[in-house]
């Protein structure tokens, strides 16, 4: 198992996360390949002090790129839909 705080790599802000947010209390993750549902949970509630009710976990390809003649493939990554409990948030963008 690895340490919690390298699970979880960063918060993956679009604006259809911003609307989960609002609509479904749910915050998305760019959390590390070999991470596993379980784990991720007891990250997140130790690190934000939020209740987890659920997590959702995708896989995703990395998209081939060209440059001129030479072509080559942004890495694959993973990310958690979070679904926290009704009353928790976690604040990491409205700050600024």
């Amino acid at each position: 198992m690895s340490s919690i705080y390298t699970l979880i790599k960063q918060p993956h802000i679009t604006e259809k996360v911003l609307l989960m947010k609002e609509d479904r209390n749910q915050v998305v993750f760019k959390v590390a390949v070999e991470a596993n549902k379980v784990e991720l949970k007891k990250a997140i509630e130790k690190i934000f002090g939020v209740t987890v009710e659920k997590i959702q976990t995708v896989n995703v390809k990395g998209k081939k790129k060209r440059v001129g003649i030479r072509e080559g493939k942004r890495p694959d990554w993973k990310k958690a839909i979070v679904t926290l409990k009704e009353g928790d948030s976690i604040e990491y963008f409205e700050g600024a």
